[in-house]
């Protein structure tokens, strides 16, 4: 009798809880895309779980070193000059090939209207600073 006087143990946390948490990661699609649009050949499945392993570690060490920039400027927010600075010390932007250029190389329109600021008639220089 004093056996079921006691109380049953109740679970700490919900099995929802228990799930494997994942890190945010750049979607292997758009991985397999972009490089499939560079490389123009097929690619084996093994090669490709390399570029991803590369492309996630590539995006990692950007990201931290965006960090370092920031928090060396004593901000707490990207911008971007740090970018430039990043790039510029990948040897992407050089003197002989500004950001602009890679800008209007690289990106769509609708992004480069966004990135590039353009004089538009009444003297409305867009995007605002």
């Amino acid at each position: 009798p004093l056996q079921m006087l006691k109380a049953k143990p109740v679970p700490k946390s919900s099995g929802a809880s228990r799930r494997k948490t994942r890190e945010p990661a750049v979607p292997s699609s758009l991985i397999k895309k972009i490089f499939s649009h560079y490389v123009k050949m097929p690619v084996t499945r093994d090669a490709f779980r390399i570029v991803e392993k590369c492309s996630e570690r590539y995006f990692k060490q950007l990201s931290s070193d965006l960090e370092a920039y920031t928090n060396h400027a004593g901000r707490k927010t990207v911008e971007m000059a740090d970018l430039e600075v990043l790039m510029r010390r990948q040897g992407l932007v050089t003197d002989k090939m500004p950001l602009g250029v890679l800008i209007e190389r690289y990106l769509p329109l609708e992004y480069r209207k966004l990135l590039i600021p353009v004089a538009v008639s009444g003297n409305k220089v867009i995007p605002c600073k």
